[in-house]
């Protein structure tokens, strides 16, 4: 474990641990990723924590793991998830033996997390990004079209978001409101978009202010 007595040891062995983890809630990987990750916090964790810290950093990481889960699947607000994984940051960071370790230790947790999206383009995804669904009613009264047979010719058209996007929401084309996602990536409220390609009924918009 003499690897891990360097903040740069740290650094690795909590960036491969929170990539392999998150990977697992968005890709189909029977378990391997999950392993793989608890595996290496393991590893880290039984370096650092003692008996009278042992309970309280398990707390931190294992209820901001289920509040990102719960927030995912039943809430899908964002914020929920925001705390979860605040607090899995913490209690990365907080055994550690110096500020320095300690901040490295959280930014490589936010670098492995972000890098968990690769394994999408790898590996089959799960349907957990899927399930962050609208809590708008999307009824025919307020304008909304949930089904058209001519949704493509929507492709190559631009429109304001009318909902933040995580990474599904509303778009506003030509007057009309459209339920859409875009390719994982999450937008504010009022943003320009262009329709990249429609399938069946699900359209796929990019950010036009983000490619500026």
């Amino acid at each position: 474990m003499a690897l891990l007595s360097y903040p740069a040891g740290g650094f690795a062995v909590i960036l491969l641990a929170s990539c392999f983890l998150f990977a697992e809630l968005l890709v189909k990987a029977k378990g391997v990723l999950f392993l793989t990750g608890s595996g290496l916090f393991i590893y880290y964790f039984m370096y650092f924590l003692t008996e009278q810290a042992s309970s309280w950093i398990f707390l931190l990481l294992v209820g901001g793991l289920l509040l990102i889960i719960i927030d995912g699947k039943l809430l899908t607000t964002g914020i929920i998830g925001i705390l979860g994984f605040a607090l899995m940051v913490l209690g990365c960071a907080l055994p550690t033996p110096s500020l320095l370790y300690g901040l490295m230790v959280g930014i490589a947790f936010i670098i492995g997390s972000c890098m968990s999206l690769l394994f999408r383009k790898l590996l089959p995804q799960r349907d957990y990004l899927a399930k962050l669904m609208l809590h708008d009613k999307l009824s025919s009264d307020k304008g909304y079209n949930a089904m058209n047979s001519d949704y493509h010719t929507l492709i190559g058209k631009e429109g304001k978001t009318v909902t933040p996007f995580h990474p599904v929401g509303t778009v506003k084309i030509d007057g009309k409101h459209y339920s859409a996602i875009t390719d994982g990536l999450f937008l504010g409220k009022d943003v320009t978009v262009r329709v990249i390609s429609v399938d069946g009924t699900r359209i796929f918009i990019d950010s036009i202010e983000e490619k500026q």
